[in-house]
């Protein structure tokens, strides 16, 4: 019982975290913050994390990153054509950022812009999750019929797309960027596929 408890407590905290860093990054985020939005107390925090919050912060993310790549097949498996599943998914996205009031929806791609020279341990984290991004991502539309070159080209370009466009719906409240993303990587999408049935 005791220690069912303490992995919901562990669970807790490493969800109040992920939550606290899609909404004001890592470094405004406090220990007492933690506790209090996973109604944990103090001493638990450093029990599961003796290193305290940037230990916590590391496995947020990775908790994070892991979860949010099931997002690719999730919501590109239901379209047979993966011309229109990539716009789909942006859609998607730009439908999501608009219902819960434009709020930042990645608490990695927050993180990483943050930390990149003032955290380097918790850019290190972000580096890993996003390189497991890319390459689960390559693997998914490799399965999906591209070579493995643009499959990888096409993961990053929708990883810098997607987060480009996160930036900018939040700060100009419209779904439009994301939606223009999602046009634009589907273009690129067309472009590959034709390129893989009919070489120059």
């Amino acid at each position: 019982m005791s220690e069912n408890l303490s992995t919901t407590t562990r669970d807790r905290l490493v969800a109040a975290v992920a939550e606290l860093m899609r909404v004001q990054g890592y470094s405004a985020i406090t220990v007492k913050q933690i506790t209090a939005a996973a109604s944990a107390p103090m001493g638990s925090l450093y029990h599961h994390f003796p290193a305290g919050k940037s230990a916590i912060a590391a496995e947020s993310l990775r908790t994070s990153g892991a979860a949010y790549i099931q997002l690719l097949p999730l919501l590109m498996d239901a379209h047979d054509d993966l011309c229109e599943a990539v716009p789909a998914a942006f859609a998607a996205a730009a439908e999501t950022i608009e219902q819960n009031g434009w709020i930042n929806m990645c608490p990695v791609g927050t993180v990483a812009g943050e930390v990149a020279d003032s955290a380097p341990e918790i850019r290190d984290v972000a580096a890993e999750v996003m390189t497991s991004w890319i390459d689960q991502g390559t693997e998914y539309f490799i399965r999906r019929g591209l070579p493995d070159g643009d499959a990888r080209e096409l993961m990053i370009a929708i990883l810098c797309a997607l987060e480009g466009a996160f930036v900018l719906s939040r700060t100009l409240r419209s779904k439009e960027p994301l939606l223009a993303a999602g046009r634009a990587m589907g273009a690129r999408v067309s472009e590959l596929m034709a390129s893989k049935v009919s070489p120059a």
